[in-house]
């Protein structure tokens, strides 16, 4: 059985609230799970000492037993100190698209070709 630490949103409409869980990684986001190791409240300040709480001494046990923690999760444990988190770069994100070079390209051409008009103009008189 493949066992994942992740989210279960609770909460109301605009107001999220997650509980960290252990489940099951074929059951629903918010259904069954085996146990809770903390809370996550995204509404608070980033400053506020409750907005992620973690039960850290849980969830090492159950990382030696073989749960995975998800993304988010892995970052809470990572600040927390609880577990390693692999640093990510993927520096082609940052770069533009596909649309966007060309609009650039687009935009240059009509610059030369309105510049190229006016030194025309200019030397017609």
């Amino acid at each position: 059985m493949a066992l994942k630490i992740r989210l279960a949103r609770g909460g109301s409409k605009k107001r999220p609230y997650y509980q960290i869980v252990v489940a099951d990684a074929r059951s629903p986001r918010d259904g069954r799970f085996l146990e809770k190791v903390g809370s996550w409240n995204p509404m608070l300040a980033k400053d506020n000492p409750q907005r992620i709480e973690l039960k850290a001494d849980l969830i090492k046990e159950w990382i030696a037993k073989g749960a995975q923690p998800t993304d988010r999760v892995l970052r809470f444990l990572a600040e927390a100190g609880v577990a390693e988190r692999a640093v990510r770069s993927n520096p082609e994100k940052a770069l533009p698209g596909k649309r966007a070079l060309e609009r650039v390209a687009e935009k240059k051409q009509k610059a030369e070709d309105a510049a190229a008009a006016a030194a025309e103009a200019s030397a017609a008189e």
